[in-house]
């Protein structure tokens, strides 16, 4: 009996999508702004680099949520037929639980480097804002990535379908 996604976890995948795509927006015309400023004025814009750089954290951050909601990270495959088919639930509970567990230790590790950073109120040498919020994106995501995983090995027929072991 397949269970239908529950709409929070697509709250979360719709969040991330929006967050994800006002990221790559911003990165690119900041970067198309400083090409343009540089090419009619000869001098670029000096934020514009720096700015990039942090959209850019955003897009890869937001992008491992997506790739998880999605069911398009990659993943070895080379021991899918080491085990009976008739295993794939619990495996791919246990799996859940340990990618779940990996990315809480990681979310924990980022706040505390995040929170640090806050405290020291460390600033971009370059552009001169406080880079706690743009650190702040990384404890964030991997929360969102816990989150995620550990309701699918709660519940794993809401992870997206693994078309490679259906097909089999």
């Amino acid at each position: 009996m397949e269970h239908p996604t529950p709409g929070w976890l697509k709250r979360l995948d719709s969040f991330e999508r929006a967050a994800t795509f006002a990221a790559f927006t911003f990165m690119v015309l900041a970067i198309f702004a400083d090409v343009v400023w540089r090419e009619t004025t000869g001098v670029g814009l000096h934020w514009a680099r720096q700015a990039g750089v942090y959209a850019n954290i955003f897009v890869v951050m937001l992008g491992l949520g997506l790739a998880s909601s999605a069911g398009t990270h990659l993943r070895p495959r080379f021991a899918d037929s080491w085990l009976p088919a008739s295993w794939d639930r619990q495996i791919n509970r246990l799996a859940e639980a340990l990618t779940a567990t990996f990315f809480a230790a990681f979310a924990i590790f980022g706040w505390k480097i995040t929170f640090s950073a806050l405290q020291l109120e460390e600033r971009s040498v370059l552009i001169g804002v406080l880079v706690w919020p743009m650190m702040a994106v990384i404890p964030l995501a991997f929360a969102i990535a816990t989150i995620r995983h550990g309701a699918y090995a709660l519940n794993p027929d809401w992870r997206p379908v693994d078309q490679t072991r259906s097909a089999a």
